[in-house]
């Protein structure tokens, strides 16, 4: 089975880095923001969600695809329907931050999936990249109803990619 190729950018940032994936998908602004955003739908490529969602504001989500399902607390800290939007979470691999930026171009949108690294918490990208690798092809696979990718088809053999990526 061939792994996908990583796609991965690291962008040095006034505060630390960005590590930045990019996915382009045929379909309009609207309905692929729907996708990102609608628990209904993200439970076919993420996890569903609850609680009530709006900057400001926590919710819950079911991390469907992780070993146990297991539910996570996710800050809201910007929603600028349908082209921005910012969360934050932590767990025992510690804090992420994260953001999507949605564009669109002659019936083609792309999603721009930002995690914010800070200087010190540059590590891991071996296992970070090659998760977020499989969540943006799980997210096109999903949206276009194809058959949703493996995870192993990406870890471990995206992480020398990522390893080396981040020094």
């Amino acid at each position: 089975m061939t792994s996908p190729q990583p796609t991965g950018r690291l962008l040095d940032t006034e505060g630390g880095r960005d590590l930045v994936l990019s996915r382009t998908i045929h379909g309009s602004l609207t309905d692929v923001w729907a996708h990102l955003t609608e628990s209904g739908r993200t439970a076919r490529w993420f996890g569903a969600w609850k609680g009530e969602a709006g900057p400001g504001r926590t919710i819950e989500v079911r991390m469907g695809f992780e070993e146990g399902t297991p539910w996570s607390e996710v800050a809201v800290e910007v929603c600028e329907p349908p082209r921005r939007l910012a969360v934050s979470t932590a767990d025992e691999a510690g804090a992420w931050h994260l953001e999507a930026l949605l564009s669109e171009a002659d019936g083609l949108t792309t999603v721009e999936l930002i995690q914010h690294l800070s200087r010190e918490n540059g590590t891991g990208l071996g296992e970070i990249g090659p998760g977020w690798e499989y969540y943006l092809d799980m997210f096109t696979a999903s949206y276009q109803g194809a058959g949703l990718p493996s995870f192993e088809t990406y870890y471990p053999a995206q992480k020398e990619f990522y390893d080396r990526l981040g020094g």
